[in-house]
Protein backbone atom coordinates (compact mmCIF):
# COMPACT_ATOMS: atom_id res chain seq x y z
CA UNK A 1 0.00 0.00 0.00
CA UNK A 2 1.18 3.43 -1.13
CA UNK A 3 1.74 6.39 1.28
CA UNK A 4 -0.34 8.22 -0.71
CA UNK A 5 -3.38 5.42 -0.62
CA UNK A 6 -5.68 5.33 2.29
CA UNK A 7 -5.12 2.48 4.63
CA UNK A 8 -8.31 0.12 4.26
CA UNK A 9 -10.41 0.04 6.84
CA UNK A 10 -11.96 -3.88 7.97
CA UNK A 11 -14.32 -4.75 10.62
CA UNK A 12 -12.99 -8.82 11.53
CA UNK A 13 -15.67 -10.89 13.38
CA UNK A 14 -14.20 -13.39 15.60
CA UNK A 15 -10.81 -11.69 15.44
CA UNK A 16 -10.00 -13.55 19.27
CA UNK A 17 -10.10 -17.36 17.68
CA UNK A 18 -6.95 -18.70 16.45
CA UNK A 19 -7.82 -17.35 12.46
CA UNK A 20 -8.96 -14.46 13.45
CA UNK A 21 -6.00 -13.24 15.91
CA UNK A 22 -3.39 -14.14 12.90
CA UNK A 23 -5.96 -12.46 10.11
CA UNK A 24 -6.35 -9.18 12.43
CA UNK A 25 -2.61 -9.13 13.12
CA UNK A 26 -1.59 -8.89 9.07
CA UNK A 27 -4.46 -6.21 8.36
CA UNK A 28 -2.32 -4.31 11.25
CA UNK A 29 0.25 -5.28 9.83
CA UNK A 30 -0.52 -4.38 6.29
CA UNK A 31 -1.10 -0.56 7.78
CA UNK A 32 -5.26 -1.10 7.69
CA UNK A 33 -7.45 0.44 10.28
CA UNK A 34 -8.84 -2.40 11.96
CA UNK A 35 -12.10 -2.88 14.33
CA UNK A 36 -13.26 -6.07 15.72
CA UNK A 37 -16.04 -7.80 17.22
CA UNK A 38 -15.46 -9.87 20.64
CA UNK A 39 -17.25 -11.46 22.79
CA UNK A 40 -14.88 -12.02 25.77
CA UNK A 41 -13.13 -8.96 27.10
CA UNK A 42 -10.06 -10.88 28.15
CA UNK A 43 -9.38 -12.38 24.99
CA UNK A 44 -10.02 -8.82 23.29
CA UNK A 45 -6.92 -7.64 25.31
CA UNK A 46 -4.16 -8.22 23.01
CA UNK A 47 -5.80 -5.55 20.93
CA UNK A 48 -6.64 -2.88 23.36
CA UNK A 49 -4.59 0.01 21.90
CA UNK A 50 -3.42 -2.19 18.62
CA UNK A 51 -6.94 -1.96 16.93
CA UNK A 52 -9.01 1.35 15.72
CA UNK A 53 -12.26 -0.20 17.86
CA UNK A 54 -13.25 -3.11 19.86
CA UNK A 55 -17.19 -3.61 20.10
CA UNK A 56 -18.40 -6.53 22.62
CA UNK A 57 -21.60 -8.01 21.77
CA UNK A 58 -22.57 -11.33 20.05
CA UNK A 59 -23.14 -11.74 16.60
CA UNK A 60 -26.82 -11.49 16.17
CA UNK A 61 -26.49 -7.47 17.83
CA UNK A 62 -27.50 -6.02 14.88
CA UNK A 63 -26.84 -2.62 16.05
CA UNK A 64 -23.44 -3.46 17.31
CA UNK A 65 -22.28 -4.95 13.83
CA UNK A 66 -24.11 -2.01 12.09
CA UNK A 67 -22.22 0.72 14.36
CA UNK A 68 -18.49 -1.23 13.78
CA UNK A 69 -18.96 -1.78 10.36
CA UNK A 70 -19.74 1.92 9.15
CA UNK A 71 -17.39 3.26 7.21
CA UNK A 72 -15.82 0.16 6.65
CA UNK A 73 -14.04 -1.08 3.39
CA UNK A 74 -14.62 -4.57 4.09
CA UNK A 75 -16.02 -7.45 6.74
CA UNK A 76 -13.90 -10.92 7.06
CA UNK A 77 -17.13 -12.23 9.07
CA UNK A 78 -14.93 -15.74 11.04
CA UNK A 79 -17.47 -16.18 13.89
CA UNK A 80 -19.43 -19.55 14.31
CA UNK A 81 -20.21 -21.90 16.32
CA UNK A 82 -17.71 -24.95 16.97
CA UNK A 83 -18.17 -28.52 17.45
CA UNK A 84 -19.38 -29.86 20.61
CA UNK A 85 -21.63 -32.54 21.10
CA UNK A 86 -23.92 -31.57 23.34
CA UNK A 87 -24.37 -28.49 21.29
CA UNK A 88 -28.43 -27.62 20.35
CA UNK A 89 -29.50 -27.70 16.90
CA UNK A 90 -30.47 -23.97 17.70
CA UNK A 91 -27.06 -22.82 19.25
CA UNK A 92 -25.45 -24.10 15.45
CA UNK A 93 -28.74 -22.28 13.72
CA UNK A 94 -28.13 -19.14 15.71
CA UNK A 95 -24.51 -18.48 15.55
CA UNK A 96 -24.05 -20.34 11.83
CA UNK A 97 -26.73 -19.17 10.08
CA UNK A 98 -28.91 -16.01 11.38
CA UNK A 99 -25.17 -14.69 12.49
CA UNK A 100 -24.61 -14.62 9.35
CA UNK A 101 -27.56 -13.36 8.13
CA UNK A 102 -27.42 -11.01 10.95
CA UNK A 103 -23.84 -9.60 9.45
CA UNK A 104 -24.75 -9.43 6.41
CA UNK A 105 -27.39 -7.32 6.80
CA UNK A 106 -25.39 -4.89 8.93
CA UNK A 107 -22.71 -4.68 6.54
CA UNK A 108 -25.34 -3.96 3.70
CA UNK A 109 -26.74 -1.20 5.69
CA UNK A 110 -22.94 0.09 6.33
CA UNK A 111 -22.64 0.00 2.78
CA UNK A 112 -19.58 -2.04 2.83
CA UNK A 113 -18.02 -2.45 -0.34
CA UNK A 114 -17.04 -6.46 0.30
CA UNK A 115 -17.80 -8.76 2.70
CA UNK A 116 -15.56 -11.84 3.16
CA UNK A 117 -17.48 -14.80 4.34
CA UNK A 118 -15.70 -17.95 5.94
CA UNK A 119 -17.17 -21.43 5.63
CA UNK A 120 -15.37 -24.69 5.71
CA UNK A 121 -14.24 -27.76 3.40
CA UNK A 122 -17.21 -29.44 5.54
CA UNK A 123 -19.60 -28.22 3.24
CA UNK A 124 -17.98 -31.30 0.72
CA UNK A 125 -17.82 -33.85 3.75
CA UNK A 126 -16.46 -36.95 3.06
CA UNK A 127 -15.14 -36.36 -0.90
CA UNK A 128 -16.02 -38.83 -3.32
CA UNK A 129 -13.90 -37.31 -6.46
CA UNK A 130 -10.47 -36.78 -5.48
CA UNK A 131 -9.52 -33.67 -5.49
CA UNK A 132 -12.52 -32.08 -4.97
CA UNK A 133 -13.38 -28.43 -6.21
CA UNK A 134 -15.44 -25.37 -5.33
CA UNK A 135 -18.41 -27.02 -7.87
CA UNK A 136 -17.72 -30.56 -6.17
CA UNK A 137 -21.08 -32.11 -4.96
CA UNK A 138 -22.54 -31.02 -1.21
CA UNK A 139 -21.85 -33.34 1.40
CA UNK A 140 -22.18 -32.15 5.22
CA UNK A 141 -21.43 -34.91 7.97
CA UNK A 142 -22.98 -33.17 11.03
CA UNK A 143 -24.53 -30.21 12.06
CA UNK A 144 -21.49 -27.70 12.13
CA UNK A 145 -21.12 -28.65 8.65
CA UNK A 146 -24.82 -28.03 7.69
CA UNK A 147 -25.00 -24.76 9.35
CA UNK A 148 -22.05 -23.71 7.54
CA UNK A 149 -23.65 -24.86 4.49
CA UNK A 150 -26.88 -23.23 4.97
CA UNK A 151 -24.82 -19.81 5.78
CA UNK A 152 -23.22 -19.94 2.49
CA UNK A 153 -27.03 -20.06 0.89
CA UNK A 154 -27.80 -16.97 2.98
CA UNK A 155 -24.61 -15.36 1.31
CA UNK A 156 -25.98 -16.45 -2.10
CA UNK A 157 -28.85 -15.08 -1.40
CA UNK A 158 -28.08 -11.88 -0.58
CA UNK A 159 -25.73 -12.12 -3.85
CA UNK A 160 -28.51 -12.13 -5.94
CA UNK A 161 -29.12 -8.52 -4.27
CA UNK A 162 -25.98 -7.03 -5.70
CA UNK A 163 -25.93 -4.11 -3.35
CA UNK A 164 -22.24 -5.44 -1.96
CA UNK A 165 -19.67 -7.95 -3.10
CA UNK A 166 -19.40 -11.19 -1.30
CA UNK A 167 -16.92 -13.83 -1.46
CA UNK A 168 -16.91 -17.34 0.31
CA UNK A 169 -13.92 -18.77 1.40
CA UNK A 170 -13.49 -22.38 2.10
CA UNK A 171 -10.04 -23.02 4.19
CA UNK A 172 -8.66 -26.55 4.42
CA UNK A 173 -7.59 -28.15 7.85
CA UNK A 174 -5.49 -24.89 9.38
CA UNK A 175 -2.88 -25.01 11.87
CA UNK A 176 0.49 -23.39 12.90
CA UNK A 177 1.19 -21.18 16.68
CA UNK A 178 -1.39 -20.63 18.56
CA UNK A 179 -3.64 -23.64 17.29
CA UNK A 180 -4.87 -25.70 20.30
CA UNK A 181 -7.13 -28.14 18.46
CA UNK A 182 -4.54 -30.63 16.85
CA UNK A 183 -2.38 -30.10 20.23
CA UNK A 184 -3.58 -33.56 21.28
CA UNK A 185 -2.48 -35.36 18.84
CA UNK A 186 0.90 -34.19 19.22
CA UNK A 187 0.62 -34.76 22.79
CA UNK A 188 -0.01 -38.34 22.31
CA UNK A 189 2.47 -38.57 19.66
CA UNK A 190 5.31 -37.41 21.70
CA UNK A 191 4.28 -39.81 24.19
CA UNK A 192 3.61 -43.04 22.37
CA UNK A 193 0.06 -43.12 22.92
CA UNK A 194 -1.25 -42.25 19.21
CA UNK A 195 -4.07 -45.32 17.91
CA UNK A 196 -4.32 -45.53 14.69
CA UNK A 197 -8.11 -46.39 13.52
CA UNK A 198 -8.30 -48.13 10.46
CA UNK A 199 -6.13 -48.12 7.18
CA UNK A 200 -5.37 -44.23 7.46
CA UNK A 201 -5.63 -43.98 3.67
CA UNK A 202 -7.87 -41.40 2.90
CA UNK A 203 -6.38 -37.56 2.36
CA UNK A 204 -6.01 -34.90 4.38
CA UNK A 205 -5.45 -31.60 3.22
CA UNK A 206 -3.70 -29.21 5.67
CA UNK A 207 -3.06 -25.43 5.35
CA UNK A 208 -0.65 -23.52 7.62
CA UNK A 209 -2.13 -20.46 9.26
CA UNK A 210 0.70 -17.87 7.64
CA UNK A 211 -0.81 -19.23 4.07
CA UNK A 212 -4.67 -18.91 4.66
CA UNK A 213 -4.12 -15.72 6.07
CA UNK A 214 -2.36 -14.63 3.02
CA UNK A 215 -5.33 -16.63 0.90
CA UNK A 216 -7.76 -14.07 2.89
CA UNK A 217 -5.78 -11.35 2.30
CA UNK A 218 -6.28 -11.79 -1.57
CA UNK A 219 -9.68 -12.05 -1.68
CA UNK A 220 -9.92 -8.30 0.46
CA UNK A 221 -7.32 -7.07 -1.97
CA UNK A 222 -8.38 -8.66 -5.21
CA UNK A 223 -10.75 -6.70 -7.72
CA UNK A 224 -13.44 -8.75 -9.63
CA UNK A 225 -14.28 -11.43 -7.61
CA UNK A 226 -17.49 -10.93 -6.63
CA UNK A 227 -20.12 -14.19 -6.04
CA UNK A 228 -16.80 -16.31 -5.84
CA UNK A 229 -15.84 -19.31 -3.54
CA UNK A 230 -12.10 -20.02 -3.19
CA UNK A 231 -10.68 -23.27 -1.42
CA UNK A 232 -7.62 -22.34 0.62
CA UNK A 233 -4.83 -25.26 1.47
CA UNK A 234 -1.74 -26.01 1.52
CA UNK A 235 0.21 -26.98 -1.23
CA UNK A 236 -0.87 -30.93 -1.24
CA UNK A 237 -2.76 -33.13 0.34
CA UNK A 238 -1.41 -36.56 1.47
CA UNK A 239 -2.67 -39.81 3.28
CA UNK A 240 -3.88 -39.79 6.42
CA UNK A 241 -0.78 -42.05 7.23
CA UNK A 242 1.19 -39.41 6.26
CA UNK A 243 0.41 -36.74 7.54
CA UNK A 244 0.43 -38.31 10.93
CA UNK A 245 3.91 -39.79 10.41
CA UNK A 246 5.15 -36.42 9.38
CA UNK A 247 3.46 -34.93 13.03
CA UNK A 248 5.40 -37.93 14.59
CA UNK A 249 8.70 -37.20 13.11
CA UNK A 250 7.90 -33.08 14.02
CA UNK A 251 7.81 -33.86 17.76
CA UNK A 252 10.92 -36.77 17.44
CA UNK A 253 8.77 -39.75 18.22
CA UNK A 254 8.44 -43.02 16.29
CA UNK A 255 5.50 -44.17 14.52
CA UNK A 256 2.32 -45.43 15.83
CA UNK A 257 2.43 -48.91 15.64
CA UNK A 258 -1.52 -49.72 17.75
CA UNK A 259 -4.02 -49.99 15.06
CA UNK A 260 -8.14 -50.73 15.80
CA UNK A 261 -10.61 -51.53 13.24
CA UNK A 262 -12.42 -48.56 12.10
CA UNK A 263 -16.22 -49.90 12.42
CA UNK A 264 -16.05 -50.96 16.00
CA UNK A 265 -14.24 -47.71 17.21
CA UNK A 266 -17.23 -45.80 15.67
CA UNK A 267 -19.85 -47.84 17.37
CA UNK A 268 -17.97 -47.31 20.60
CA UNK A 269 -17.88 -43.36 19.83
CA UNK A 270 -21.81 -43.83 18.75
CA UNK A 271 -22.43 -45.71 22.83
CA UNK A 272 -20.57 -42.96 24.05
CA UNK A 273 -22.81 -40.15 22.88
CA UNK A 274 -25.85 -41.56 23.45
CA UNK A 275 -24.87 -42.39 26.61
CA UNK A 276 -23.53 -38.47 27.92
CA UNK A 277 -25.36 -36.18 25.72
CA UNK A 278 -28.50 -36.42 27.87
CA UNK A 279 -26.20 -35.47 30.78
CA UNK A 280 -24.96 -32.45 29.23
CA UNK A 281 -21.15 -34.14 29.58
CA UNK A 282 -18.60 -34.07 26.45
CA UNK A 283 -18.14 -37.59 25.61
CA UNK A 284 -14.39 -38.72 25.41
CA UNK A 285 -15.05 -39.80 22.16
CA UNK A 286 -17.15 -39.52 19.68
CA UNK A 287 -17.88 -39.80 16.13
CA UNK A 288 -16.79 -36.74 14.35
CA UNK A 289 -13.28 -37.64 15.81
CA UNK A 290 -13.48 -40.99 14.94
CA UNK A 291 -14.41 -39.98 11.55
CA UNK A 292 -10.76 -38.38 11.22
CA UNK A 293 -9.43 -41.35 10.46
CA UNK A 294 -11.93 -42.56 7.39
CA UNK A 295 -12.83 -39.17 5.36
CA UNK A 296 -11.37 -38.07 2.48
CA UNK A 297 -9.93 -34.94 2.07
CA UNK A 298 -8.43 -33.73 -1.03
CA UNK A 299 -9.15 -30.25 -2.89
CA UNK A 300 -7.24 -28.50 -5.59
CA UNK A 301 -6.51 -24.49 -5.09
CA UNK A 302 -5.85 -24.26 -8.63
CA UNK A 303 -9.26 -22.18 -8.76
CA UNK A 304 -7.15 -19.61 -5.88
CA UNK A 305 -3.69 -19.91 -7.83
CA UNK A 306 -5.26 -18.95 -11.18
CA UNK A 307 -7.95 -16.00 -9.64
CA UNK A 308 -5.80 -14.75 -6.57
CA UNK A 309 -2.60 -15.47 -7.61
CA UNK A 310 -2.45 -17.46 -3.98
CA UNK A 311 0.66 -19.06 -3.75
CA UNK A 312 1.30 -21.50 -0.59
CA UNK A 313 5.00 -21.20 0.99
CA UNK A 314 5.06 -23.76 3.57
CA UNK A 315 5.36 -27.69 3.03
CA UNK A 316 3.86 -29.83 5.54
CA UNK A 317 7.23 -31.00 7.47
CA UNK A 318 8.13 -26.96 7.86
CA UNK A 319 4.53 -26.15 9.28
CA UNK A 320 4.70 -28.94 11.32
CA UNK A 321 8.26 -28.13 12.72
CA UNK A 322 7.11 -24.34 13.25
CA UNK A 323 4.19 -25.51 15.03
CA UNK A 324 5.61 -28.13 17.72
CA UNK A 325 8.37 -24.93 18.44
CA UNK A 326 5.68 -22.85 19.21
CA UNK A 327 3.92 -25.58 21.83
CA UNK A 328 7.71 -26.14 23.60
CA UNK A 329 7.74 -22.44 23.79
CA UNK A 330 4.61 -22.50 25.69
CA UNK A 331 5.27 -25.61 28.17
CA UNK A 332 2.43 -27.29 26.03
CA UNK A 333 5.00 -30.41 24.57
Amino acid sequence: MSAMEKPLTIAVTGATGFLGSHITNRLLHEGCEVRILARDPQKAKPFEGRVADIAYGDINAHDVLRRLFDGCDAVVHLVSNFRVVKGTPQSYQATNVAGTECALNAAEQAKVARFIHCSTIGVHGDVKSTPATEESPFNPGDLYQQTKLEAEFVCREKMKQGTMEIVVVRPTSQYGPGDLRMLKMFQMLSRGRFVLIGNCAANFHAVYIDDLVEGFWRTITTPGIAGETFLIGGPAYVSLQEYIDAAARAVGATRPKIRLPYWPVHGAAWACELLCKPLGMEPPIHRRRVRFFKNNRAFSIEKARARLGYAPQIDLAEGMRRTVNWYRSQGLL
